[in-house]
């Protein structure tokens, strides 16, 4: 088993806020996305590299309720809640292969689609985020090329991501067993402190920090 950073994600109380939220960081527009009919949620995108991007994700309001937990947390966000790097997400070339420790931890591989896209990635039966962020959750590709590539290139590519956890050693842990390797920093904050994710994104206009809004 192989993983990698495959993608960010900007959980925000609806797109237009969130996109916003990115573009006064990084000075680029998102393109759109598509929806998530399984989870009732749908999102726009940015290209980080040819097999890395950016989400801004938030419920769709024209969809049903999933009648199941939203992945990302989603269903405990307030109107009000600020957009925030809330998590990132490792593509694996076998996520049917994880152990039994990492599934405790990130969920079960669930299908997925986004119009002609499809794939299995994992998500705890409660809807919440791995770690409260910290773990990635993992995402296996049904197709080939990967579909950063056929997004359109503003000049971003991700630099880094660091992850600031009390437990670093944790998250080290799951890493290790995922056989991760990308540029994925851990730092440890005290304890009781509530992790957070910073990106470094080089952009046209420059190396840029996505700040967190924490909350």
């Amino acid at each position: 088993m192989k993983s990698t950073l495959d993608h960010l994600a900007i959980v925000a109380p609806d797109l237009d806020t969130g996109c916003a939220f990115v573009t006064s960081v990084l000075g680029v527009e998102l393109q759109p996305g598509g929806v998530h009919p399984r989870m009732g949620t749908h999102n726009r995108l940015l290209r980080l590299g040819p097999e890395t991007y950016l989400e801004v994700i938030a419920i769709d309001p024209t969809a049903k309720h999933p009648g199941r937990p939203r992945w990302f947390g989603m269903d405990h966000l307030a109107v009000d809640t600020p957009p925030r790097l809330a998590t990132w997400v490792a593509r694996t070339d076998d996520i049917h292969g994880m152990s039994e420790a990492c599934r405790a931890i990130v969920g079960e591989a669930e299908p997925m689609t986004r119009g002609t896209l499809s794939w299995q990635i994992t998500i705890p039966a409660d809807g919440s985020l791995p770690l409260n962020g910290s773990a990635p959750t993992l995402i296996q590709w049904a197709q080939t090329p990967h579909p950063a590539s056929a997004m359109v290139d503003q000049g971003c590519s991700l630099v880094a991501l660091d992850v600031f956890d009390p437990d670093p050693e944790k998250v080290q842990a799951l890493l290790t067993a995922i056989n991760f390797s990308g540029a994925v920093r851990l730092h440890a904050l005290g304890a009781g402190s509530k992790p957070y994710l910073v990106a470094h994104i080089q952009t046209p206009n420059g190396l840029k920090t996505l700040p967190i809004a924490h909350g």
